[in-house]
């Protein structure tokens, strides 16, 4: 427990926030690419999974690995955390996932279609209460930026 709490901690810092981008998602695709999409180095400290969207202007599949926050075990969806690591911008695949809904996320090896939608109100304020309990660093994101962390609800198609 100890070394989570010092996890949280470390990645609750600006200086997180400007190198982690640029470093575990390339280790991420790299490790899932070797793996053949049974190992995702993040998804060590939280459960994680690669989501394939297609580009909002491009059209072409996008492969993002993402923290996830499961619902019963990935049975009931997914909740995906547009924290961009508190960075003031959207990251880019919560604009895929607007403009196109359905998409595929490889899970513990498997790949699942899935069809995403934007929470929000009472929907998004009970579901970023659960991603405060299972990840309390989010909120340390949420006050360094002006804009609303959108979150996703993903269920299979």
């Amino acid at each position: 427990m100890r070394g989570v709490r010092f996890v949280q901690k470390v990645s609750s810092t600006p200086g997180f926030a400007r190198v982690a981008p640029h470093v575990f998602p390339a280790l991420d695709r790299a490790v899932h690419r070797l793996t053949r999409g049974k190992v995702l180095l993040s998804a060590q400290l939280l459960p994680g999974v690669v989501l394939t969207s297609t580009g909002a202007r491009s059209g072409l599949a996008r492969r993002t690995p993402l923290a996830c926050m499961p619902e019963g075990d990935g049975e009931r969806g997914w909740v995906l955390v547009g924290s961009n690591f508190g960075r003031s911008g959207h990251p880019a695949w919560s604009h895929n996932l607007l403009a196109h809904p359905r998409a595929e996320i490889s899970w513990k090896g498997q790949d699942i279609p899935v069809t995403a939608r934007l929470l929000e109100g009472e929907e998004r304020a009970a579901a970023w209460k659960a991603v405060l309990e299972f990840w309390p660093p989010y909120a340390a994101y949420q006050a360094r930026v002006e804009r609303e962390i959108r979150l996703f609800r993903i269920v299979r198609s």
